[in-house]
């Protein structure tokens, strides 16, 4: 059995996000705008905090999918793609978490 990656996931959010938009949720989100996407979004980030206070493994795992789920979508409905992400990320593993914070402040 292989491995799902958040990259299948990215690909999936791009071949539904040039689909059409009656059979694809994908589609339906990003046809709304990039506002609307930001804030399903936000909506997903506190069912994910909410679930991660609660004691249900399971809820958080899936609040978690649908989060991540909702920031590809977003990150495609403003043409960033997930590579770019993951450069920036890439950027901040010479530093320590405390270092990178401070430096962000200074810019």
């Amino acid at each position: 059995m292989s491995r799902f990656t958040i990259h299948d996931l990215a690909s999936i959010v791009d071949a539904r996000a040039a689909s059409g938009g009656e059979a694809s949720y994908t589609r339906k989100l990003l046809d709304k705008g990039p506002e609307h996407c930001a804030k399903k979004l936000g909506e997903e980030a506190v069912e994910t905090v909410i679930a991660a206070i609660g004691e249900d493994r399971d809820h958080l795992i899936a609040e978690s999918a649908d989060l991540l789920f909702h920031l590809l979508v977003l990150l495609k409905s403003r043409g960033v793609k997930l590579a770019e992400v993951e450069a920036a990320l890439a950027q901040r593993t010479g530093m320590s978490g405390l270092e990178e914070k401070a430096a962000r402040k200074r810019d």
